[in-house]
C-alpha cells in the first residue's frame, strides 16, 4: 500500500507539474515582452522630442504616409510588417510643412491680371488690375440678372414702352439696369474720369471724389432685343487713357479744360489701352486684351470666379462661315452682293462653299467668328450708309480684340477701324471683321 501510495503521488506530480511550468513560462514571457515593448516606445518618444527636425507637422505627415501605405498596399500585410521605419529627410520635412503653397494650376482672372502686371513694364498695368476687376464684378451681376430675367420679370420694355435711347432704339428693362450696374462698378474703381455708354445721351462725368485718368466706353447689353427669346447677349467695353486726369465740376457751365476732358472720349481705337466683351449664354465668357494678346475666361458659378479657359486666342487664317444680316442684301453695294454670292457658290478665293450663321447679337456672332474663323460684317447700305454699329463702344473695342488675336477689322478697302477718328460719341461705322484672309478677300472685292 505504501508503495502504491508513493507511486500515485509520483504519478500525480508527473502529470500536473509540466502544466504548472507551462503556465509560469507563459506569464514570464508576457511580462518580458511587455517590458521590451515599453522600453522601445520610451526610446522612440525620447528621440522624437530630442530631434530638432521633427515637429508635430512632421509626425502628422509620417502618420498620414503610413496610413496611405497600408491602404495602397492592401493584400501585402506581411511585407508591410517587415518594413523598417524610415527617417524623413530634411527636404521631405520641408515639403510637408504647413506653410507650403500648393499650386493646383487654376488661373483666375484676378491672379492672371496681377501676374501680367508684375511681368509688364508698361506703366499703368496696376490700374488695369483694378479696372478689369470692377468690370468682372459688373459682368457677374449682369449675368445673374440675364439668367433670371424671365423669373424676376425683367424682360420687356423699360417703363412699359416708350423709353428710347439716343439712337432711337426702344430700351429694354435690362438695358437700363445693366447700364446702371456698369456705371456704379466703374465709378467705384476710382480710376475713371468719364464714362460713355450707348444708353446715355452724353458722356457721364465721374464725380471728383472717385475721378481718375481713364475713359471707359461700353455697350452694357448688346443684343438686348434677343433677351425675351433667351438668345446670347453681351457687354462690350473699351478703355482709353485720358490726356490728363479728368476732374469736372457739377455745374452746367463747364470750363474749356472740363470740355476738353469730355472730348477725351473722342479718340481713335488705336489709343485703346484695354478692351473686351462678356458673353451671357450657356456659359458666361469674358474675353480681355490689354494689348498683350487676347485671353478668355469662363465664369465658374460654383466659386464665383472667372477661370482662364482660352489662353492666347488666335483666330484661324481663314474660315468657312460668313455672318451678315442678309435681309439687307438688296440694299448692299453690288460688289458686296457679288462677294457673298461667290462665297455661297464656292467660287471665292478658297474654292469652298461657306455657311451662313447670323444670331443678331454682335457678341454672339463675333465670339463664334473668333473661335471658328470666317467673317462678320455689318456694312453700310442705302438705308444706313454708315452701318449700324457704334464706333466707340462696338467697332473699336471689337477691332482691337481681333487684331490682338491675329485677325483684321476694316470699314472698307484700306481703312482700319482702329484708325478712324470719331467726331461724335455715338458715331456709326461699317465693320468687316474676322480672319485675315477673309477680310483681305472682301477688301479686294469692294475695291
Amino acid at each position: 500500500p505504501s508503495h502504491r501510495k508513493t507511486s500515485t503521488r509520483k504519478m500525480y506530480s508527473a502529470v500536473n507539474l509540466p502544466e504548472r511550468r507551462r503556465v509560469s513560462y507563459s506569464v514570464v514571457l508576457n511580462v518580458v515582452l511587455g517590458l521590451a515593448i515599453g522600453a522601445m516606445l520610451y526610446r522612440g518618444a525620447a528621440a522624437t522630442l530630442a530631434s530638432p527636425t521633427m515637429s508635430r507637422v512632421t509626425t502628422r505627415a509620417m502618420a498620414g504616409t503610413g496610413a496611405m501605405t497600408r491602404y495602397s498596399m492592401a493584400g501585402r500585410r506581411d511585407s508591410v510588417r517587415n518594413v523598417a521605419p524610415r527617417v524623413m529627410t530634411q527636404e521631405a520635412t520641408q515639403a510637408s510643412s504647413a506653410g507650403t503653397i500648393v499650386d493646383d494650376g487654376t488661373m483666375t482672372l484676378t491672379r492672371f491680371m496681377i501676374e501680367e502686371a508684375m511681368r509688364s513694364k508698361t506703366p499703368g498695368q496696376e490700374d488695369m488690375v483694378r479696372l478689369i476687376s470692377t468690370i468682372s464684378v459688373a459682368c457677374k451681376r449682369i449675368a445673374s440678372m440675364v439668367q433670371t430675367a424671365g423669373i424676376s420679370g425683367s424682360t420687356g420694355l423699360a417703363e412699359g414702352g416708350g423709353s428710347v435711347n439716343v439712337q432711337g432704339e426702344e430700351q429694354k428693362k435690362l438695358d437700363v439696369i445693366s447700364n446702371d450696374v456698369l456705371k456704379a462698378s466703374l465709378r467705384s474703381s476710382g480710376k475713371l474720369g468719364v464714362i460713355a455708354s450707348e444708353e446715355e445721351d452724353d458722356p457721364v462725368i465721374v464725380d471728383e471724389l472717385y475721378s481718375g485718368e481713364y475713359v471707359a466706353t461700353f455697350d452694357p447689353l448688346d443684343g438686348s432685343s434677343n433677351i425675351d427669346a433667351a438668345i446670347s447677349t453681351g457687354t462690350i467695353f473699351g478703355i482709353f487713357k485720358a490726356p490728363e486726369e479728368c476732374i469736372v465740376g457739377d455745374g452746367d457751365n463747364l470750363s474749356i479744360a472740363e470740355q476738353d476732358c469730355l472730348r477725351s472720349t473722342l479718340q481713335p481705337g488705336k489709343n485703346l489701352v484695354a478692351s473686351g466683351y462678356c458673353m451671357y449664354s450657356s456659359s458666361t465668357i469674358l474675353m480681355i486684351t490689354t494689348g498683350n494678346g487676347l485671353n478668355g475666361f469662363t465664369l465658374d458659378p460654383t466659386i464665383g470666379e472667372f477661370i482662364l479657359t482660352h489662353p492666347n486666342v488666335q483666330i484661324p487664317k481663314r474660315g468657312k462661315i460668313y455672318s451678315m444680316n442678309e435681309a439687307n442684301y438688296f440694299d448692299w453695294d453690288p460688289k458686296l452682293q457679288s462677294y457673298i454670292d461667290n462665297l455661297k457658290k464656292g467660287e471665292g478665293q478658297s474654292g469652298t462653299k461657306y455657311s451662313s450663321r447670323y444670331i443678331g447679337s454682335m457678341v454672339g456672332d463675333v465670339h463664334r467668328t473668333l473661335l471658328y474663323g470666317g467673317i462678320f460684317a455689318y456694312p453700310g447700305d442705302t438705308k444706313n450708309p454708315n452701318g449700324k454699329l457704334r464706333l466707340l463702344y462696338e467697332g473699336a473695342p471689337m477691332s482691337l480684340i481681333f487684331e490682338q488675336a491675329g485677325g483684321k477689322s476694316i470699314t472698307g478697302p484700306g481703312q482700319r477701324v482702329l484708325d478712324l477718328m470719331p467726331e461724335k460719341v455715338h458715331q456709326r461705322c461699317p465693320v468687316f471683321i474676322g480672319s485675315p484672309d477673309d477680310v483681305d478677300e472682301v477688301a479686294a472685292a469692294l475695291a
